[in-house]
């Protein structure tokens, strides 16, 4: 039986349960943390005491495995994700590696590489391989999936890049990839383009905010690829309401690809992107976007809509099983 690393350690893929297969423990930028948080609206006990207590909850809807494609740019800090994974048992986190960049190359990568002023093979392969071979940053957790990002500008230069490595990583390790895309400048088939020419099968791969839309063509078209759609921005509904969401996926179940899409919230316990309004200007301005939503409203609403209790496995357990096997 293929096996999956989390944060506490290997286990086997059928024992992932029903997963939320893109979800955050934290989302913040250290420097802004360090600099600007600290003593004002973070507070380390707290926010560690806080997520457990969110993810016990998690666990207590019947989740046995939350997906974190938390990585370097989103502020990932795998120690206190151990921290909170230590409480928390009975739920597998899984983490991963690679670069969360719209644009640029990060600055500690962009002088060394190859053709560059230290030319030396890609340092972003080492690094990525190193947080899936030995373990992150010393700690012995180790990385079961890469992550990157095709955004609206597309695929900038130092985007192809990182895309690149992260592909080139896959290659040589067989960890699966998600990228964040957006569906409405059609950046999955951009991402897509690159990772074929890098090898890269697409079956292992998962189109992050395909849910963003609902055309139904285009969700269809890169489906149709082989490649896993990531329905994972339910309560966000600014991006589009849970009631579209929703009619979407009962469409795509319809037509036979249940076996092609991917459940999830891409919430957090915290996100400092919003700094001390995470706890109460949150809930008021996206009330729906929590861990529970799609348990508590969600599957209801699908199953109204004709989706069978099937085809919720397929999309909570069996596909995601597959991704990782």
């Amino acid at each position: 039986m293929p096996v999956v690393n989390t944060v506490l350690g290997p286990v086997d893929v059928a024992g992932l349960g029903q997963t939320l297969m893109h979800e955050h423990v934290f989302v913040i930028s250290p420097e802004h943390v360090d600099n600007h948080g600290r003593g004002a609206w973070w507070d380390e006990e707290f926010r560690v005491a806080d997520a457990v207590a969110k993810l016990r909850a998690v666990a207590a809807k019947g989740v046995r495995t939350i997906v974190d494609p938390t990585v370097w740019g989103l502020g990932r800090y795998v120690p206190r994700v151990l921290r909170v994974a230590e409480q928390v048992p009975e739920l597998n986190v899984v983490v991963a590696t690679g670069v969360y960049s719209y644009d640029e190359i990060p600055f500690h990568y962009a002088h060394r590489g190859p053709g560059l002023m230290m030319d030396v093979p890609e340092p972003m392969v080492e690094d990525f391989t190193r947080d899936i071979v030995e373990g992150i940053a010393g700690t012995g957790v180790r990385a079961a999936f890469l992550k990157c990002v095709v955004e609206g500008k597309g695929l900038t230069p130092g985007v192809e890049r990182i895309c690149r490595a992260v592909a080139r990583t896959h290659v040589e390790t067989g960890v699966p990839i998600t990228v964040h895309t957006n569906p409405s400048a059609g950046t999955g088939l951009l991402a897509l383009e690159v990772f074929g020419e890098e090898g890269v099968d697409p079956a292992k791969v998962v189109l992050g905010h395909s849910g963003d839309t609902n055309d139904l063509d285009h969700l269809m078209r890169l489906a149709d690829t082989g490649a896993t759609l990531g329905m994972d921005r339910f309560g966000l509904d600014a991006y589009n309401p849970t009631s579209s969401r929703v009619a979407t996926i009962a469409a795509l179940c319809e037509r036979g690809y249940a076996d092609r899409m991917v459940l999830s919230h891409d919430t957090a316990c915290f996100m400092d992107y919003f700094g001390a309004a995470w706890d109460e200007g949150i809930p008021l301005a996206a009330p729906n976007w929590r861990f529970d939503h799609i348990h508590d409203d969600v599957l209801p609403a699908l199953r109204e809509a004709g989706v069978t209790d099937g085809q919720i496995d397929r999309m909570l357990v069996d596909n995601p099983r597959r991704y990782f096997s």
